[in-house]
C-alpha cells in the first residue's frame, strides 16, 4: 500500500491559517469578547431587549470564532500524527479517516477564509432582501417566488433568523415582490453578493405551446439599520398610508386596516409591511426597512463619487449578474465569476454556497 503524502497541502493549509489569524487579529478578538462579557453581565442589560440581543449575538459570534480557529490549530497538529499512524501500520481505514479528516479541514478553512474578507463598513450587519418579478408575465411573478423559497431554504440550512415583512401576490402565479430580513452575523456581507438581476431559461408551465420563456427577476440587499446609524427622515419627506392585509386565495385575510405603506417623498422609495399583527408593528418594521434603504442610497451615492474622482468607468457588478437554465439543458452560471453547476434543482433548494463564496473572492479582487 503506498504511503500518504499530504505534506504540501497541509503546508498550504497552515499558511492559509497564519493568513486567517492575521486578518481577524486575536488579540483584538479577546479584547473585545472581554468589553462584551463585561456588558452581558450588567444587572439592567435586558431592560433593553434589541440592544441585549445584540450584544449577546456579538459575544457568541466572537466566541465562535476563536473557538473555530483553535480547533482548526489542533485538529492541524492531530492529521500529523493520524498520517504518521496509517503509514506505519499500512492501514487502509486510519487512511481514509486521514482523508476524510484533510477534507473537513479543508472545506472549514474555505469557510472561514471566506468570512476574513467580510470587512466592508456594513458587512457584519443583518440583511433586508427584496424580490422583484421582472419581464416576462407569469414565468416573471414565478420565478420571483421560487428565488424566495431558495433564498429562505438557504438561511433555514443555516439556521439564520428570518423575518417576512411583505409579501405582494401576483393576480396568476407567483409573486409580484417580497421583503425579508435575514438576521446573521455578516448576513449583509455574504448576501450581498446576490444583488443584481437574474435570469431564468426554461420551458414555460404557462405556455400552452410549451415555449421555451425567459424571464427576470431583481434581488436588492441593504444593511438592516441600527440605532447608532444616523439617517434623519423629517415627518414631511414620507407619506403613511393605510390598508387591509391580504394574502392569494385560501389564506385569511385582515379585517383591520393594519398594513402600512411609507413613501419616501424625496427618492420615491416605497416600503410595505403587512406581516405584522398591528398597524404600530408594521410601521415600525416599514421604517426601519426604509432606513436600511436610505442608508444604502447613501452609501451608493458615496461610492459613486468616489469612483467618480477616480476615473473607474467600469460597470456596476450588480447588473445582470446569473442565469438559471433549465432548458434546452441544466446549468446555473454566476455571469460575474463563471462560477457553474449543472443542478439547478439543488440551486433552487438553497444550496447557493459556491455561488456567495465565488462572488465574494470575486468582489475582493474587483476592489484591489
Amino acid at each position: 500500500m503506498a504511503e500518504l503524502d499530504l505534506s504540501t497541502e497541509l503546508q498550504q493549509l497552515r499558511s492559509t491559517l497564519g493568513d486567517i489569524r492575521h486578518v481577524i487579529d486575536l488579540g483584538k478578538l479577546e479584547t473585545d469578547i472581554a468589553a462584551l462579557k463585561e456588558k452581558a453581565g450588567a444587572s439592567d442589560l435586558w431592560d433593553n431587549p434589541d440592544q441585549a440581543q445584540k450584544v449577546t449575538s456579538a459575544l457568541s459570534h466572537k466566541q465562535a470564532l476563536v473557538k473555530k480557529v483553535a480547533d482548526l490549530t489542533s485538529r492541524l497538529d492531530d492529521i500529523d500524527v493520524l498520517i504518521e499512524m496509517a503509514n506505519t501500520e499500512q492501514d487502509a481505514s486510519v487512511q481514509t479517516e486521514a482523508k476524510a479528516e484533510f477534507a473537513s479541514l479543508r472545506a472549514i478553512m474555505a469557510e472561514l477564509e471566506i468570512q476574513t474578507l467580510l470587512n466592508g463598513e456594513f458587512d457584519e450587519r443583518a440583511a433586508v432582501i427584496t424580490i422583484r418579478s421582472g419581464a416576462g408575465g407569469d414565468d416573471a411573478t414565478d420565478f420571483a417566488e421560487m428565488l424566495l423559497r431558495m433564498y429562505l431554504r438557504y438561511a433555514e440550512k443555516h439556521k439564520f433568523s428570518v423575518q417576512v415583512l411583505d409579501t405582494s401576490y401576483a393576480e396568476g402565479a407567483g409573486i409580484k415582490s417580497a421583503t425579508f430580513e435575514v438576521d446573521a452575523p455578516y448576513a449583509f456581507g455574504t448576501l450581498s453578493v446576490e444583488a443584481g438581476t437574474h435570469r431564468l431559461v426554461r420551458m414555460s408551465p404557462f405556455n400552452a405551446a410549451g415555449k421555451r420563456q425567459t424571464s427576470f427577476a431583481a434581488v436588492e440587499v441593504v444593511p438592516l439599520i441600527e440605532q447608532t446609524d444616523v439617517i434623519e427622515v423629517p415627518d414631511a419627506d414620507i407619506r403613511i398610508d393605510v390598508f387591509r392585509s391580504s394574502g392569494p386565495g385560501g389564506q385569511s385575510v385582515n379585517t383591520t386596516d393594519s398594513a402600512v405603506r411609507i413613501t419616501h417623498l424625496p427618492t420615491g422609495t416605497v416600503v410595505s409591511c403587512q406581516n405584522e399583527k398591528s398597524q404600530i408593528q408594521n410601521k415600525a418594521a416599514a421604517m426601519r426597512v426604509l432606513q436600511s434603504r436610505l442608508l444604502e442610497i447613501k452609501r451608493r451615492e458615496e461610492e459613486a463619487k468616489k469612483k467618480s474622482i477616480a476615473g473607474d468607468v467600469k460597470a456596476s457588478w450588480g447588473e445582470q449578474m446569473r442565469s438559471y437554465v433549465m432548458a434546452p439543458y441544466q446549468m446555473v452560471k454566476d455571469l460575474r465569476t463563471d462560477y457553474e453547476v449543472n443542478n439547478p434543482s439543488a440551486v433552487f433548494d438553497g444550496d447557493i454556497d459556491g455561488f456567495i463564496a465565488a462572488g465574494i473572492r470575486w468582489r475582493k479582487q474587483a476592489q484591489n
